[in-house]
């Protein structure tokens, strides 16, 4: 980009135009009404639900759908269909929040490493890649079982280590803006690192993040799921899609309804995050193939 680009950025009009050409597509359009469909309804479904997520009846364990329960009941005998309404308000709460502190953190990190180049930024672009060769579900296990399962450990945990792969994105960025003549003029006017990275490179990487942030939600969604399956997520009876998927597992020879409607509610508010990003980054003419060179 250029120093034109930056003007643009502060303009307001040039993000109504990338809105625009957002839902001009098929695949944005799409994937921005169920992004919103979900938060909205993350926002109501406590005022909606038919019923008490928690209220248990053991006279309807296991029950079929029918015309009161419209997904049928679990193990417990609860409705499968009000905790499946639920079921996204803690993952979009915690990954909401965690994904610009991801963002936050490894761009403006992945920046100064691009700005200091050198020795320095291959020793410590190493070390990043030691922690990317780790699964990441270990890492994030050991963490939370040290420090439990609360919102609060949550949060920082995806946010830390789904901060990481954003540096090497950001490194890469940067490395495509700093030869160009308004940063060396921006050095030669002595202007120090912070407001290099402030005024320069931080607007003309900016779009790279962002979509960034998009994939990152929803591959940080699919982390906070897995962790819930596997216990490690939110505590019962707070219903949450992986946990509700966990739960109904062991009946799915007999009653495949209690897994039916998380499946399908996880599934297409990742589809839809998917889809956003995938548009805004044809918005932006930002080429995800080929934006974070090894």
């Amino acid at each position: 980009m250029t120093s034109v680009a930056h003007q643009k950025l502060q303009n307001g009009s040039r993000a109504a135009v990338i809105f625009k050409d957002l839902v001009s597509r098929p695949s944005g359009a799409i994937g921005l009404s169920l992004v919103i469909f979900h938060v909205g309804l993350a926002l109501i479904s406590p005022f909606v639900v038919p019923f008490d997520y928690k209220l248990q009846n053991s006279a309807l364990m296991l029950s079929q759908p029918d015309a009161i329960h419209w997904l049928g009941s679990d193990h417990l005998g609860r409705d499968v269909f009000s905790r499946t309404l639920m079921g996204g308000r803690e993952a979009l709460l915690v990954t909401g929040v965690a994904t610009p502190l991801a963002v936050i953190w490894g761009g403006f990190v992945g920046i100064l490493f691009g700005l200091v180049g050198g020795r320095v930024d291959e020793v410590l672009m190493r070390i990043v890649d030691a922690f990317l060769s780790l699964p990441w579900i270990l890492k994030m296990l050991v963490l939370i079982v040290t420090f439990g399962t609360g919102i609060e450990v949550l949060i920082p945990t995806l946010a830390f280590f789904y901060g990481i792969p954003v540096i090497r994105i950001a490194r890469a960025a940067t490395h495509d803006v700093i030869a160009r003549d308004f940063v060396w003029a921006a050095k030669a006017r002595g202007h120090g690192r912070v407001s290099i990275i402030w005024r320069e490179l931080l607007p003309n990487v900016l779009d790279t993040l962002m979509v960034e942030g998009a994939m990152r939600w929803s591959w940080m969604l699919l982390a906070f799921s897995s962790l819930s399956f596997l216990g490690f997520g939110v505590s019962p009876p707070t219903p949450d899609w992986g946990l509700m998927i966990s739960d109904a597992r062991g009946f799915m020879s007999f009653a495949p309804w209690g897994v039916i409607g998380p499946v399908i509610a996880l599934s297409s508010l990742i589809i839809g995050i998917n889809l956003t990003a995938d548009a805004l980054a044809k918005a932006l003419g930002i080429d995800r193939a080929q934006k974070a060179p090894m």
